[in-house]
C-alpha cells in the first residue's frame, strides 16, 4: 500500500497529488491512502455548483478569507480551516457494480477506532441541518466527520472530512455558504475533536493507522515550497 502524506503548495496542486494517487491506483492495481490537512478552504459539491445561489456563495467564502474550490464528489460544502482534517483510501476496483456498501462500512467502522484511540466517543449520524449532510456521518457532540465514496473506471475513493478543532470558524464560514446556497444549516451542529475532549495532536496518524490497518507500505512525503 502506498501511504501519501503532506500537501502541495497551494489547493490547485494538492488537488493535483490526489488526482495523481488515483492514477497510481489504477494504473498498479494496489491500495494507497492519504490524510492530510488541506488548505483553508471551502469545497463546493456538484450540487452547489447548479444552485442560482452559487457565486453568492463562493463570494461569501472568499470575504471571511477561504477560497472557494470545487471538488469531484457529490454532497455539499465543506470548509477546511487550514487543520481540518481530509483522509482517503483508493483501492483498485474490477467491478464497480459491487462493494459500495462494504467500502462505506469499513471507513466508517476504522475512523471510528482511529477517534476512539484518540479519546472520542464517537457515533454514527449527524444532528439535524448538519454541514453536507448525509448518512454517512459520525457525530460525537455536534458532526464531526462526513465521509463521502466516488467510483471511477479501475479504482474506488472513499474519503472524508474530520473536524480536529476550530468548530466555530467552520460554523462561520459555512452560515452564509449555505444561506447563499437555501441550504439548512445550524451552527452549532458542528463538531471537533478538541470540542469532544479528543487528542488534535495523535489524531491524523490515527486514522492514518486505522485506514493503512496490516498492510505492508511505502510511505512518500509531500513538501510545501
Amino acid at each position: 500500500m502506498r501511504v501519501l502524506r503532506g500537501r502541495g503548495p497551494d489547493p490547485r496542486a494538492d488537488r493535483a497529488h490526489s488526482r495523481g494517487l488515483l492514477e497510481w491506483v489504477r494504473r498498479e492495481g494496489e491500495p494507497a491512502v492519504r490524510v492530510w490537512r488541506p488548505h483553508r478552504q471551502v469545497a463546493f459539491g456538484r450540487r452547489d455548483a447548479n444552485e442560482p445561489g452559487y457565486e453568492a456563495a463562493r463570494r461569501a467564502a472568499t470575504q471571511r478569507g477561504f477560497s472557494p474550490v470545487e471538488r469531484d464528489v457529490g454532497g455539499r460544502a465543506v470548509a477546511y480551516t487550514g487543520t481540518t482534517q481530509a483522509f482517503a483510501r483508493i483501492e483498485p476496483l474490477e467491478d464497480p457494480r459491487r462493494g459500495l456498501g462494504d467500502r462505506y462500512d469499513r471507513v466508517e467502522a476504522e475512523v471510528l477506532e482511529a477517534l476512539e484511540a484518540v479519546g472520542v466517543d464517537a457515533s454514527r449520524g449527524e444532528p439535524p441541518a448538519s454541514f453536507c449532510p448525509g448518512e454517512h456521518s459520525l457525530q460525537a457532540d455536534g458532526k464531526l466527520v462526513g465521509i463521502a465514496q466516488r467510483v471511477t473506471e479501475g479504482a474506488a475513493v472513499v474519503s472524508g472530512i474530520l473536524i480536529v478543532d476550530q468548530r466555530d470558524a467552520v460554523a462561520d464560514v459555512l452560515g452564509p455558504v449555505y444561506d447563499a446556497l437555501g441550504v439548512p444549516f445550524d451552527p452549532d451542529s458542528v463538531g471537533s475533536v478538541e470540542a469532544a475532549g479528543g487528542d488534535v495532536e495523535e489524531v491524523r496518524e490515527e486514522v492514518e493507522r486505522a485506514l493503512v490497518g496490516d498492510a505492508a507500505v511505502t510511505v512518500e512525503m509531500l513538501r510545501e515550497r
